[in-house]
Parts: C-alpha cells; sequence; structure tokens
C-alpha cells in the first residue's frame, strides 16, 4: 500500500480505467509521491545500476565517439552537449573527463542536461560542479546551434501504451481495479490508424506496444542536427520492433509486480528503434547496433587492459567483471542497442554503421 495508490484509485473510481500511459506517468513524475520525483534511484544503493555506474569506460567512449562526430564536422563553436535523462550525472562526468584532451572540445561545449526531477537535479549538480550545466524542462529550449546529445535508458522510461489484437481491430490495455486491488484490463476493441503496418506481422490476440512521447521528444533534436549539424548517440534496451508485454517494475534490484507499489518501483519498457529510428528523421540513422559490438569497435578491450595494470585484487576482479557485464552477449552486450544520427551527408558515428 503506498500514498499514491490511493489517489489511483481515488482516480480510477472518479473517471474510470486509466491507459497504461497515464498509470505510467503518474507512477514516475507524480509531484509528491512519483518514483522519480521522490528519489535518486541509481547505484548500488538505489534500484538499479546503469552502465555509466558499471564502469567509466562507457562514458569515456560515449565522449569521445561525440568528440570524433564534432571534429568530422569541423569542430564547430559554440556547440550543445546534452544529455537526456542524466541520472546522477556519472556519463556526463566521464564525457567532460575523456574529452577534455581533444583539443577546442571544452571550451566549443555548452552543456545542457533534461531532466525533470529536482532531487536528481540537485544530485547532477554537485556531480558537475564546476562544469556549469544548463537544466532544461524542454527540448525546444535547446540553443539554435550544432547539437552533439547522448541518452542512454532515457526512452525506456517514457510511459507506452498497449494494444491487444482483435481482427483487425486493437483492444487497448487499461489499469483498473478488480477485487479492491489494482488489475489490468483491456477496453474495447477500436481501429489504431497507427498500427495498421502491425497487421501484417501480428496475430490475434497478440500485444504490441506504442510509446506516444517519443517522437515529440526526437522532433526538436533532430532538427537541430539536420539544420546546424553534430550528432546524437542513444543507447537502451530493446529491438528493432516490438512485441508482446515488456512492461517491468524494479524495486531494490529485484523484478516486482508493476501494480503492486505505485510510485515505489522504476517502471520500464523495451524500446522499439524501429520507431526511433523513423522519428529521427530528417537526420540520417545508423543501423541500430548491439552495445557490445559498439563499445568493442570503439576499442573497449584495450582501455580495460590499460585501466588493469593499475589494478590488483578485488579491484582488478571488479574491473573485469564490468568489462563482461558492459560488452557479453549474455549480459548487457547484446540486449542493449545502440542508436545513432548524423545529419545527411555527415560521417557515420564511430562504432556504427550506415
Amino acid at each position: 500500500m503506498t500514498a499514491l495508490r490511493d489517489i489511483l484509485v481515488a482516480q480510477i473510481a472518479a473517471t474510470g480505467p486509466l491507459r497504461l500511459s497515464d498509470y505510467m506517468a503518474t507512477c514516475l513524475m507524480h509531484p509528491e509521491h512519483g518514483y522519480y520525483t521522490t528519489r535518486a534511484p541509481f547505484g548500488a544503493e538505489g534500484d538499479f545500476i546503469t552502465a555509466p555506474e558499471i564502469s567509466q569506460m562507457f562514458g569515456e567512449l560515449i565522449g569521445l565517439a561525440l568528440a570524433q562526430a564534432w571534429l568530422d564536422q569541423g569542430a564547430p563553436s559554440p556547440v550543445t552537449l546534452a544529455e537526456l535523462g542524466p541520472g546522477r550525472g556519472t556519463l556526463m562526468a566521464d564525457v567532460l573527463r575523456a574529452t577534455a584532451r581533444v583539443p577546442g572540445f571544452s571550451d566549443a561545449v555548452q552543456v545542457h542536461l533534461f531532466e525533470g526531477s529536482p532531487r536528481l537535479r540537485a544530485v547532477q549538480a554537485e556531480t558537475l560542479s564546476g562544469h556549469e550545466p544548463t537544466w532544461i524542462d524542454t527540448l525546444d529550449a535547446l540553443p539554435d546551434q550544432p547539437l552533439l546529445l547522448a541518452a542512454n535508458e532515457f526512452f525506456d522510461a517514457l510511459p507506452i501504451r498497449q494494444f491487444q489484437r482483435d481482427g483487425d481491430l486493437w483492444r487497448e490495455r487499461h489499469v483498473g481495479m478488480r477485487d479492491g486491488a489494482l488489475a489490468f484490463g483491456l477496453g474495447p476493441a477500436q481501429p489504431q490508424p497507427a498500427l495498421t503496418h502491425r497487421l501484417e506481422d501480428t496475430r490475434d490476440g497478440d500485444l504490441v506496444e506504442d510509446c506516444p512521447g517519443a517522437a515529440p521528444i526526437l522532433a526538436p533534436v533532430a532538427d537541430r542536427i539536420a539544420q546546424h549539424g553534430g550528432a546524437a548517440l542513444i543507447v537502451d534496451y530493446g529491438d528493432w520492433r516490438s512485441l508482446g508485454d515488456t512492461l517491468q517494475a524494479v524495486q531494490a534490484h529485484e523484478s516486482v509486480d508493476p501494480l503492486a507499489t505505485p510510485g515505489h518501483a522504476d517502471l520500464t519498457a523495451h524500446v522499439d528503434f524501429e520507431a526511433l529510428s523513423h522519428a529521427g528523421a530528417p537526420c540520417k540513422a545508423g543501423r541500430v547496433t548491439p552495445q557490445g559490438v559498439f563499445l568493442e569497435r570503439l576499442g573497449i578491450t584495450a582501455r580495460a587492459q590499460s585501466l588493469a595494470q593499475s589494478l590488483s585484487g578485488q579491484a582488478l576482479d571488479a574491473h573485469i567483471a564490468a568489462h563482461r557485464r558492459l560488452t557479453h552477449p549474455s549480459e548487457m552486450g547484446n540486449l542493449f542497442k545502440v542508436l545513432a544520427f548524423v545529419p545527411d551527408g555527415a560521417p557515420m558515428l564511430p562504432g556504427v554503421q550506415e
């Protein structure tokens, strides 16, 4: 039982079952009881660990890939260096440290962070003290200039809608009440023009997911890159096209029922990289690449060997385990994918094929 559950129950009683996207948005960003507004969930003491928290190598290679794209496009100045959902600021800190030796890069960049949680903004300010980041509430606030952008495990947290096929129609999955508990249910069968193309690869009873917030997020990013230059690098878990129920909840590093403790668990879903790739127009999208392949192309093994020379004992064991966790196909290497955008005609980002 949580305070947010009582609010959701009252809302369902007053207006009827909620779309899954509305349930997720409330659970994650409610101003008083939302998951991201009430806690800093990252790291060993939080509910989950992201790649930048696993090893500095991840952020270093992300930064150097973006810096190479900047060099390939003539080293414009000024240039916006932005991150979507920066967590504790670890990734951006590693990016800035790794790129400090790239001539002219540090002087050219203006750091912008897209973060809605006041609590996380405070943590990011501490992590990035000395770099004077600017926080933005909307991506339309990004400067009209070249843009280098990173988004790691951001799109998986955007609210989704789920639809179950019923003939040539679709029944939307909702969150309502059953026997005094929050429960999933299905709405009436209706046409869904946005899912017409999914009639080709689904059967009756199949469930597909749609993330309505992804395209509006990417639009201003793609517009700036197409008009002014730059690159975007998205890393997340998912695949080329969604199929099936991928909604999951994590609390204290364990999977839990998404309806059990609203506001106390992180809610995410696999990213549909096909939809993201199309949403990035008019930019040129690279091939969706497994994270392990991407990091190996950028030289993570050589970097790991270099760092290992000064380590021993448990520190060395942890370092080796971190390299494996980031790259091995049975861990994050295949589950997580990389998608890059550059202006049409520009060289593709290092580590990604056109």
